[in-house]
């Protein structure tokens, strides 16, 4: 077996020049590791990284309030602003986010990289303080453009240092569980914004208040990041050994140190030092990984959760259910789902919980179309529509919300990570933009059964790519899945 794994190791480094040295020090630490292995009978304690888990979720939380914080105040923001009526103002104060999450998602993995994930969480927070800070004084429309686009810039780097923060700090017997934090901090931050945002039609300038109210937790992340543990695996491929090793004892326990320095030694030495080219991620080596992270986020975004997202209000409304009430469905629908996904991410496997997640999906917009349907009466037609739009939040909470973020630093290689991640959460922002941008006119143009069935289509082809594609990691050290997916060349 070990001979093997040795084999693997030299093709995947294809370094001729150095293949027999590299052989000899693989078999040097499968030995080594063989040895570890023995007295690796238990799993480190998920509590020691913990904290630092819940910290850097603190992005997740800050990216789930300014996707909801403009939702209920932004009549009053028009009108104290003196943009009332202009479409078109309305739409950039809530859009010009997701220029500013482009922005920042296309440079956050070499942030990441460069100066470390600690600091990559404190360069997503300063944008994020300065933004709302802008955002809450302003007296014009340009101020509060401003304001949007800055926070967007935070809200860019802030998932992928999170999803690589989470994945090389927990333990493989939780990384799941954890991963599972990044879409429950992001719920709690939509309905937390949600909730704040109730006062606005009764209190002037209450508006100001929900953009203050996000400093605060900016700031803690800002500040509480100076003392939470770096991520070993960042330490390693900048030569920081003993740093690494200190890092893994505050994160795992003393007795998993050696261990888990074995199980880096083979997973990132040799060509970490040399620069990741933009080839190597589009067509080179490592394109299946890239590819399988970039689509797995352009069917996310194009299955239709940002539509229901966007058309829940007015189905609520035609249920003659209030607003603020239709809000309150749909956050603990997408909390509920979230909470269930982490109980079972390390037991079912991502790959389950993705399959079962966008099939759930396809279901629940068929009962959309159906809703949709003329034969239909009109009671059962508003039940169906409340119950499809409902299902379908809770299921994709369960799988295709939180698992991507989980599952994608898991597979990209230790030396492309942080690159790989920022090309995929591009793709990500750049779809989510057009679905935004697009859904009401094609909505208008071909009806909301047809519409609807373009989604529900779309969530069935998730299903067979997950099928074809997507390997388990559950439970797996990521040298384990790196191996795993290694180009047979």
């Amino acid at each position: 077996m070990w001979e093997r794994e040795g084999r693997a190791f030299s093709m995947y480094k294809r370094m001729p020049s150095r293949d027999r040295s590299d052989i000899m020090d693989v078999e040097e630490n499968s030995a080594f590791s063989q040895d570890s292995m023995d007295v690796e009978t238990t799993n480190p304690s998920m509590w020691l990284s913990f904290p630092h888990v819940v910290v850097g979720t603190l992005s997740s939380f800050l990216f789930g309030y300014h996707l909801g914080v403009v939702n209920e105040p932004l009549e009053s923001i028009s009108l104290d602003l003196g943009f009332s009526g202009n479409t078109l103002a309305e739409g950039l104060v809530v859009s010009t986010c997701l220029g500013g999450a482009l922005i920042g998602s296309l440079f956050s993995g070499w942030i990441a990289d460069g100066v470390g994930r600690r600091r990559a969480f404190q360069l997503c927070a300063l944008p994020m303080i300065i933004g709302a800070s802008t955002s809450a004084t302003t007296k014009t429309l340009v101020g509060m453009l401003i304001g949007r686009f800055l926070v967007g810039t935070g809200m860019g780097i802030g998932p992928s240092a999170v999803a690589l923060y989470v994945t090389e700090v927990s333990p493989a017997s939780v990384r799941g569980t954890y991963g599972s934090f990044i879409q429950i901090a992001t719920c709690l931050g939509l309905m937390v914004a949600l909730f704040i945002g109730i006062p606005v039609k009764e209190i002037a300038g209450w508006w100001r208040i929900c953009f203050w109210v996000s400093t605060i937790p900016a700031g803690f992340l800002a500040v509480a990041m100076m003392f939470c543990a770096e991520s070993p695996h960042w330490l390693y491929k900048q030569g920081r050994i003993a740093e690494a090793e200190a890092e893994f004892e505050r994160l795992l326990g003393g007795s998993h140190v050696k261990y888990a320095m074995v199980e880096l030694a083979k997973l990132d030495r040799g060509d970490d030092a040399d620069t990741v080219k933009l080839s190597e991620l589009f067509y080179g080596r490592h394109f299946r990984v890239v590819y399988i992270g970039s689509t797995l986020f352009a069917l996310q975004q194009l299955s239709g959760i940002n539509a229901v997202f966007y058309f829940s209000s007015s189905v609520f409304k035609s249920a003659g259910v209030p607003s603020d009430v239709a809000n309150a469905f749909i956050g603990v629908a997408n909390l509920s789902g979230s909470i269930i996904a982490m109980l079972l991410m390390d037991k079912l496997g991502r790959k389950m919980l993705l399959l079962w997640s966008f099939f759930g999906m396809a279901i629940s917009m068929l009962v959309q179309v159906a809703a949709a349907n003329t034969f239909v009466s009109g009671s059962a037609s508003l039940y169906l529509s409340v119950g499809g739009m409902l299902m379908f939040v809770l299921t994709f909470a369960l799988g295709a919300g939180p698992v991507p973020s989980l599952l994608l630093p898991e597979i990209f290689p230790s030396r492309i990570r942080a690159k790989a991640m920022a090309i995929c959460m591009s793709v990500h922002w750049v779809i989510n933009f057009f679905v935004g941008l697009l859904f009401l006119r094609l909505l208008e143009q071909l009806g909301p059964q047809l519409l609807y069935s373009m989604f529900a289509s779309v969530c069935m082809m998730a299903v067979v790519f997950v099928k074809k594609n997507v390997i388990e990691t559950k439970g797996k050290s990521l040298q384990e899945i790196e191996v795993a997916l290694l180009p047979q060349e």
